[in-house]
């Protein structure tokens, strides 16, 4: 069994990529949407959180746990790996491919703010960056426009504009995105950004070094996994819908 865990309904972007590539598998998703948004709370009491999860996950016999949280594995992963001995599998910064392919050397991130101040996505910026300029933008209200089930419209859209258009103006011909929420709204992403602009995703990635920590490849299955689905909070109406896209 496979804990996915995320301060809200974003994980979910992770959790679909890993149903994808190991369907065989049975699955535990934690929604933490009592405390969600995690980016403007302190490392320390996300840590607290983490590991609270984690405990959960261990009581529900899991063997592999994946922080669907780009928040919670800047703040918390270190942490984790050295106080438990079950394997983890965190969030990337999906900065490196977009660097490297980047053709106007001008690179857009969307995240959040405890994201961009995590120790990963610094050093992965610090390695790679080079020229390439690299325009950070904090994606305010976008998390809490999809744990509300609102994945397009007016506000969406305006929401988008607001963090994109910098980036745009800039010249960026790379958008990276560093919430698992916003996934969700990528189709209007693209769409407001243009064909000339490519949206990464790291969720692929992610469900694949689970799938390599699991020592797994890549095959159809005659079995199919059961995903059970958990909250902190008492409404899972939004949960149980984005599950089903």
């Amino acid at each position: 069994m496979i804990g996915v865990y995320d301060s809200g309904v974003g994980g979910l972007s992770v959790w679909r990529e890993l149903v994808r590539l190991m369907p065989d598998e049975d699955y535990v998703y934690f929604s933490d949407a009592a405390y969600c948004p995690y980016g403007p709370k302190d490392p320390s009491f996300i840590v607290e959180r983490a590991c609270a999860v984690t405990d959960f996950f261990l009581e529900k016999g899991c063997s592999l746990i994946v922080v669907a949280c780009n928040t919670a594995t800047a703040a918390a992963i270190s942490y984790l790996r050295e106080h438990y001995t079950i394997p983890f599998v965190g969030m990337e910064p999906a900065i490196k491919p977009a660097i490297l392919h980047s053709r106007t050397g001008v690179v857009g991130v969307l995240a959040t703010a405890g994201t961009f101040k995590g120790r990963l996505y610094l050093n992965t910026l610090a390695r790679f960056s080079g020229d390439v300029k690299v325009i950070e933008h904090v994606g305010e209200g976008l998390v809490e426009t999809v744990e509300k089930g609102i994945l397009d419209g007016p506000e969406v859209e305006t929401l988008i504009h607001r963090c994109i258009d910098p980036m745009l103006a800039a010249g960026a011909d790379h958008i990276v995105l560093g919430c698992t929420h916003y996934p969700f709204l990528q189709p209007v992403i693209e769409r407001l950004a243009g064909p000339s602009v490519t949206v990464v995703n790291p969720a692929p990635a992610v469900a694949r070094q689970a799938m390599r920590l699991l020592g797994k490849k890549e095959a159809p299955s005659k079995r199919k996994g059961a995903t059970e689905f958990c909250s902190s909070s008492e409404d899972l109406s939004v949960l149980l819908k984005l599950s089903k896209l």
